[in-house]
């Protein structure tokens, strides 16, 4: 099956050279993905990538990359936050809608990760309610691949968080 997801990266003087990045990176395994390099010192990928299943698109994308550009360091893995517009555009519905069902089930729709004047959703939460609703046709391959995402943009912060701490406590006590 054939997987759509973004990998975003902030990079190191080291790999500024960006036609030697990209160099390595199709030579490294990543000829699926489109390059955006837009932002100095930031690499977005947008793979489209054959695998059994999501996870191992994803994971075999991050095992590339690091391949090739080895001090790159993981901002996150898209799609996985999302605003109310994503999640609509997402599941071929308007913005409108999204907010009147987001307002009708207020007790049941997920809780937002960011709550403010523009509030922000982990996409999977959104598609597994909305897939719980069943009026909506979702494409297997979105979800599972905003599960990945979730899953890999959590335990990335959960390891910064505890090497944080550590260093924090080593200070304290070290």
């Amino acid at each position: 099956m054939e997987y759509t997801f973004t990998l975003k990266y902030q990079l190191t003087d080291a790999d500024r050279d960006m036609e030697a990045l990209v160099e390595r990176l199709g030579a490294a395994g990543c000829d699926d993905a489109l390059a955006g390099i837009g932002q100095p010192g930031r690499l977005a990928l947008e793979f489209t990538r054959e695998a059994n299943d999501a996870d191992e698109a994803v994971r075999s994308a991050l095992s590339d990359v690091r391949r090739a550009a080895p001090s790159a360091r993981l901002i996150e893995v898209t799609p996985d936050l999302v605003g109310l517009t994503d999640v609509a555009h997402i599941v071929g519905v308007s913005r409108q809608n999204m907010r009147k069902l987001m307002l009708a089930y207020p007790g049941s729709f997920p809780a937002p990760v960011h709550e403010g004047s523009a509030s922000i959703w982990h996409l999977a939460d959104v598609l597994v309610w909305l897939q719980g609703k069943g009026s909506y046709t979702l494409s297997k391959d979105i979800l599972d691949v905003a599960r990945v995402a979730l899953q890999v943009n959590v335990a990335k912060e959960g390891w910064r968080l505890q090497h944080s701490v550590s260093k924090d406590l080593e200070s304290l006590f070290g």
